[in-house]
């Protein structure tokens, strides 16, 4: 065996080494202990890990309640505890063909800047919704294009059907009207239907650093915000999964745990 034929074979093993070491962590619930692939100078400072049967309203309140966002209506009685340590964000349709959707938000709860902010998730299994674990700005839609004073929209990660083997990484800045700017990224993921995985950023003053399953995806130093957000666990109909009609309900994303973490001399 020739050492260039011998190189690509250990490259090989080592890859389906790791992929199946993700594969364990993915379908195991993770420790608390510090994430191996962030500094190890942050500690953890806020965590849920959704035990018990109700929301910890001192953690969490429920977003848009009761609005309507594009074909869903804000509901608190699509999200539940399912007593298993999970919390489920459903999407649900009425005998009257009217669709409801969920949303977790920490806003007025806790809010900070920067550090690394995990969650764990299960993806949901039918076309039309798409899910979100994400960063928001109270003045997000501010439109003077400057995100460093204002904030971004930072999705730490968006998932849907229409495309099933795919993680979305997106930021929005500057209002969400005509003035509105974005930029993303597009992961392929080829088991991310199945299991649970995990999501990550670290944000700094520099920049925002993406993870999937422990796995760095992206890096941006675009309309890096410092100023403090809060978080979100979602679920949309907006069209961007599908259309609804063509998915049968309820469906659900369900997550683990969400966990932030800082840099031990920035926790106050």
């Amino acid at each position: 065996m020739s050492m260039n034929i011998l190189s690509h074979f250990v490259i090989l093993v080592l890859l389906l080494n790791s992929c199946s070491t993700h594969s364990e962590i993915s379908h195991e619930k993770k420790s608390s202990t510090l994430p191996s692939h962030i500094l190890e100078d942050y500690e953890q400072v806020w965590a849920d890990e959704f035990e018990g049967t109700e929301i910890d309203m001192k953690k969490w309140n429920y977003r848009a309640e009761g609005s309507t966002r594009h074909y869903g209506i804000v509901s608190r009685n699509t999200i539940q505890l399912d007593g298993n340590g999970n919390v489920e964000l459903r999407v649900t349709k009425d005998e009257d063909g009217k669709y409801y959707i969920g949303q977790l938000g920490t806003k007025g709860l806790f809010e900070t800047t920067y550090g690394y902010f995990e969650c764990r998730a299960k993806m949901n299994k039918q076309l039309g919704p798409h899910v979100a674990f994400w960063l928001q700005s109270p003045e997000v839609g501010n439109t003077s294009n400057n995100p460093e004073k204002y904030g971004s929209e930072v999705d730490i990660f968006e998932y849907h059907m229409k495309k099933p083997k795919t993680v979305h990484h997106n930021i929005h800045w500057n209002g969400y009207g005509e003035l509105h700017k974005s930029i993303g990224r597009e992961i392929g993921a080829s088991d991310i239907e199945t299991g649970f995985h995990t999501f990550g950023l670290e944000w700094t003053k520099e920049e925002y650093i993406f993870y999937v399953n422990g796995m760095e995806t992206w890096r941006t130093s675009t309309a890096v915000s410092q100023r403090s957000e809060y978080m979100i666990l979602s679920t949309e109909l907006t069209g961007w999964g599908g259309k609804p009609e063509l998915g049968n309900f309820p469906d659900a994303v369900v997550f683990d745990y969400v966990r932030v973490y800082k840099r031990k001399e920035s926790t106050k």
